[in-house]
C-alpha cells in the first residue's frame, strides 16, 4: 500500500513538472537547445549536434548573403536600410542560440532544481500555489510563441505573394521578393526554381530565429512563475508560523529559510542564464522597433496594405516580447520584496524571543532583492518598458 502511494507521490509531481515545462520542452527541442540529461545515447547526441549545426547554418544562409547585399550590392540607401531590419533580427536570433547552448548546463541543473521542489510540495495548498504560477508561465509562453512566430510567418507570405518588376537588358521581369534581400553574385534568386529553394530556406530559417526567441522568452516565463510560486509558498508558511508547536518552532523556522535561500538560488541562476538574451532582445528590438516605424512612414503610400499590416504586426510582437521580460523582471523584484513584508506583518510578537530575531534576518535578505538584468546594465522592470516603448 505505502509503494503504491510513493509511485503515486512520484507520477503527480513528475506530472506537474512536465506540465510547467511542456511548451518549452517543444519548442526547444526543435532546435536541439533543450538540456537532456547525461544519460542520453550516443545516437541521440549526435542527432542533437546535427540538428544545432543545421540551425547555425540556416541562420548563417540567411544573414551573410544579406550583408553582403547591403555592403555591395545595393546602392539606394532606403534599400540598404530596409534590409538591415530583417538581417538584425536574424543576428539576434544567432547570438541568443550560442547563449542558450552555452547556458545548457545551468538549465539542466534550474529544471532538475524545479523537480526537487515539485517532490518536496507534500501539502495540498503548496501544489495549488505552484500549479496557479505553473499555469500563468505556461499561457505567457504561448501567445508568445502565438504573436512571434503569426507576426514573421505574415511577413514572409507577405514578401513572398508580393512580386516586383524590374528591368533586365531591354525587358521588364516580374521577380518575387524574399524576407531578407541576398547578394545575387552568389546564388541569382531572381529566377525560379532557385528563388523559391532561397525562400523556403529563409522561411526555414526565421522559423529557427522565432524558436530561439520563443524558447528563451518561454522559459524565462516559467523560471518566473515557479521562483514566484516558491515565494508566495514561503510566505504561505510564514503567516502560519505562528499557529506552530512551540517546541517545533525552530525547525519549522530553519525549514522556511532553507527553502527561501532555494529560490533565491534559483533566481541568481536564471538572471545568469537571462542577463545576456535579455541585453540583446532589449537592444535589438528598440533597434527594430525603430526600423519598423521608419518603413510603416517612409512606405505608407508604396507598400500593400498586406506589407503595412504585417509591419504593424511584427511592431506588435516585438513590443510584447519587450514587455514579457520587463514584466517579469518586475514581477520577481516585487515578489521577492514581499516575503520581508510578510515575515513583518506575521504576529512575531506571540513567538519566543529567538524565533522572532530569526525573521529579521529574513526581513534583511529580502530587501536586496534580485533584480533581472540586460547584460548587468539595465534592471528589466515597467520602467525600463516605458522608456523604450515611448
Amino acid at each position: 500500500m505505502e509503494r503504491a502511494s510513493r509511485e503515486s507521490t512520484l507520477d503527480l509531481y513528475r506530472r506537474d513538472n512536465d506540465y510547467s515545462l511542456q511548451l518549452n520542452r517543444w519548442v526547444l527541442k526543435q532546435i536541439g537547445a533543450w538540456p537532456e540529461g547525461p544519460t542520453n545515447s550516443f545516437g541521440k547526441n549526435t542527432l542533437k549536434k546535427v540538428l544545432r549545426f543545421m540551425c547555425h547554418s540556416l541562420i548563417v544562409f540567411t544573414v551573410v548573403p544579406t550583408i553582403l547585399y547591403i555592403l555591395f550590392e545595393e546602392k539606394d540607401f532606403r534599400f540598404k536600410l530596409k534590409a538591415v531590419g530583417p538581417a538584425s533580427h536574424c543576428l539576434m536570433g544567432e547570438i541568443n542560440y550560442c547563449s542558450l547552448l552555452h547556458h545548457n548546463k545551468r538549465m539542466r541543473k534550474s529544471i532538475e532544481h524545479m523537480e526537487t521542489d515539485w517532490r518536496m510540495a507534500g501539502r495540498e495548498h503548496d501544489r495549488t500555489i505552484m500549479l496557479k504560477n505553473a499555469r500563468i508561465g505556461r499561457i505567457i509562453a504561448g501567445v508568445c510563441a502565438l504573436i512571434m512566430q503569426g507576426g514573421v510567418l505574415c511577413y514572409n507570405l507577405a514578401r513572398g505573394l508580393s512580386p516586383i518588376n524590374v528591368v533586365i537588358g531591354n525587358e521588364t521581369v516580374t521577380i518575387g521578393r524574399l524576407p531578407c534581400p541576398s547578394y545575387n553574385k552568389i546564388v541569382d534568386t531572381r529566377f525560379s526554381p532557385v528563388y523559391e529553394v532561397v525562400l523556403a530556406l529563409q522561411c526555414l530559417s526565421t522559423f529557427v530565429v522565432n524558436n530561439v526567441t520563443v524558447g528563451a522568452c518561454g522559459l524565462a516565463a516559467v523560471f518566473a512563475m515557479h521562483a514566484c510560486g516558491q515565494l508566495s509558498v514561503v510566505m504561505s508558511h510564514l503567516e502560519e508560523l505562528v499557529d506552530e508547536k512551540r517546541d517545533k518552532l525552530q525547525l519549522r523556522l530553519a525549514n522556511i529559510i532553507e527553502r527561501h535561500l532555494r529560490v533565491l538560488r534559483f533566481l541568481s541562476r536564471m538572471e545568469t542564464i537571462m542577463r545576456q538574451i535579455c541585453f540583446v532582445e532589449l537592444v535589438g528590438c528598440t533597434f527594430n522597433l525603430c526600423m519598423l516605424g521608419y518603413y510603416t512612414i517612409t512606405e505608407w503610400q508604396e507598400e500593400s496594405a498586406n506589407t503595412i499590416i504585417t509591419y504593424i504586426m511584427i511592431l506588435t510582437a516585438m513590443m510584447f516580447n519587450i514587455f514579457i521580460f520587463c514584466f517579469i523582471g518586475e514581477l520577481v523584484t516585487e515578489q521577492c520584496k514581499k516575503v520581508g513584508e510578510a515575515a513583518y506583518m506575521t504576529n512575531w510578537y506571540h513567538l519566543p524571543h529567538k524565533t522572532a530575531l530569526g525573521l529579521i534576518l529574513i526581513i534583511l535578505r529580502s530587501s536586496i532583492a534580485i533584480k533581472i538584468t540586460a547584460g548587468k546594465i539595465f534592471h528589466m522592470s515597467i520602467p525600463t518598458f516605458g522608456v523604450v516603448s515611448i
